[in-house]
């Protein structure tokens, strides 16, 4: 099975995906843990490498690429990205999952140990920063849902009914594909 896990920093996609690829013995890969390593590698915090990265389309497009070919030749994967769901065509289920600026915002702060107003600043110009650069290298409009099976309010519910929400999910699927 093939699952994409997308959503804006703060969501709870990494959460998610942790949590599910363990439950169903799945391979976890995240573009978000890799933007944040390269981001680190040349010690910066976020908000700076996305505008290293808009200079410099070669780190997104090298993370988006390596994605879309494991996920795309891969079995038994969950991939978990903000193009996750664009990307990977072949995936037997796509999630989204929304949260309100300022609910990211504080999450990200607590996980960052920054203040919620430099979380929430940082956020908003990473995610305009992504916004400008996925639609100039893919023509992707990233508040479109289209591309996903199922869209999760993330600070409605708490991880564990997220959890069960994308797990009722992965039911139907797994129905599904034992049919065909």
């Amino acid at each position: 099975m093939r699952i994409t896990i997308s959503g804006s920093p703060g969501s709870g996609t990494t959460s998610l995906g942790k949590v599910l690829a363990e439950r169903y013995n799945l391979r976890y890969l995240s573009a978000g843990e890799v933007f944040r390593g390269l981001a680190k590698e040349h010690d910066m915090d976020l908000a700076s490498f996305g505008k290293l990265a808009e200079e410099n389309p070669e780190i997104d497009l090298k993370i988006d690429a390596r994605q879309k070919e494991i996920g795309e030749a891969s079995d038994d994967i969950i991939l978990e990205g903000r193009l996750a769901g664009w990307m990977v065509e072949n995936a037997d289920l796509k999630l989204l999952l929304y949260a309100s600026p300022g609910c990211r915002s504080e999450r990200i702060a607590e996980r960052e140990n920054i203040s919620p107003e430099e979380a929430y600043q940082q956020t908003i110009d990473r995610e305009a920063s992504e916004a400008s650069r996925y639609m100039e290298y893919y023509e992707i409009d990233i508040s479109d849902d289209s591309p996903y099976d199922l869209v999760i309010n993330s600070e409605t519910f708490d991880q564990a009914a997220v959890v069960a929400l994308a797990e009722a999910a992965i039911a139907v699927v797994l129905n599904r594909l034992k049919k065909e």
